[in-house]
């Protein structure tokens, strides 16, 4: 069966210190589709994070390409199988040198937290209880 795959671009300043940014939070590098300008950043087997340096970044687009430091081009939800794995994504995100954003929302049968990645771009990872999503 065909599952579709959602392939999340982003621009970053420093190519290498992205790349080891994500493999220090566990995701691993596709070498096949990474080169001196992108590197193919595999999260699942359906979505992958392509960071480019800006050069790069910038062939794929016309417009005046948003500091993320300064500016929200786009917020990446990401879900997580228990309310542990939220804060040990985000403990490694920080620890990798990441920085927590936003505050941490406890809704019950939801919970989540925030990071925004050595670029600016912010990560949200959510756990949701899967009785209240089947309710």
């Amino acid at each position: 069966m065909y599952q579709q795959m959602i392939f999340v671009n982003l621009c970053v300043t420093d190519l290498d210190a992205s790349k080891k940014f994500f493999t220090e939070l566990g995701y691993t590098i596709n070498e096949q589709f990474s080169d001196a300008t992108t590197a193919s950043v595999v999260i699942s087997e359906t979505i992958v994070v392509m960071v480019h340096t800006g050069e790069k970044y910038s062939q794929f687009t016309k417009k005046e390409i948003a500091d993320s430091k300064r500016t929200s081009e786009v917020l990446i939800a990401l879900s997580a199988e228990s309310r542990e794995k939220v804060d040990e994504l985000v403990e490694k995100a920080v620890a990798a040198g990441g920085s927590v954003t936003g505050e941490t929302q406890d809704h019950g049968f939801m919970y989540g937290r925030a990071f925004d990645d050595p670029d600016g771009h912010t990560f949200e990872v959510v756990w949701m209880d899967p009785a209240a999503v089947q309710g």
